[in-house]
């Protein structure tokens, strides 16, 4: 697997490098995320599903983002600890990152151009837009914001078979 997708450095909300390929053979969800959004409410969505479908396969990211509303304004030591107290998020999150523009993290550009948008766009509409990548790194499918986690299931299902 040298598919540069999942070669990306990211950094975990405490500092610590990470790339897809460190979950290698499973399925991953990667979800820009905002704590004061109307979606914000599927945190708890999320994090369901990593309880459910963690110990088959499944991991999911959340990649804090400022750039829709100014909806992520506070630091990362904020973030985390909002996400543990309102909504008992256990699975990975990132540093705050753009997921568009000129500054939009590496991951989200390739995420985007995998997987583009309603008629082609390769922007990121708004915040809790989700990407699903299949074990081998390739596969991957784009939901709007207002898919919920839940609705995911049967996708999920299906690449962890």
């Amino acid at each position: 697997m040298t598919d540069a997708l999942l070669t990306i450095p990211c950094t975990t909300i405490n500092g610590d490098q990470k790339t897809l390929s460190d979950f290698a053979g499973k399925v991953v969800l990667v979800v820009n995320t905002a704590s004061k959004c109307g979606f914000t409410p599927q945190y708890k969505g999320l994090e369901e599903l990593w309880q459910v479908y963690k110990d088959q396969g499944l991991v999911v990211l959340g990649f804090p983002c400022n750039q829709f509303g100014n909806q992520e304004p506070g630091d990362e030591g904020g973030i985390s600890e909002f996400c543990a107290v309102n909504f008992g998020v256990s699975f990975p999150l990132f540093k705050k990152i753009d997921v568009n523009g000129a500054d939009a993290h590496p991951l989200f550009v390739q995420l985007k151009q995998r997987a583009p948008g309603v008629f082609g766009s390769k922007r990121i509409k708004w915040n809790f837009t989700k990407f699903l990548i299949g074990k081998d790194g390739q596969q991957v499918k784009r939901f709007s914001p207002t898919t919920k986690p839940q609705d995911l299931t049967r996708e999920i299902e299906a690449l962890l078979t």
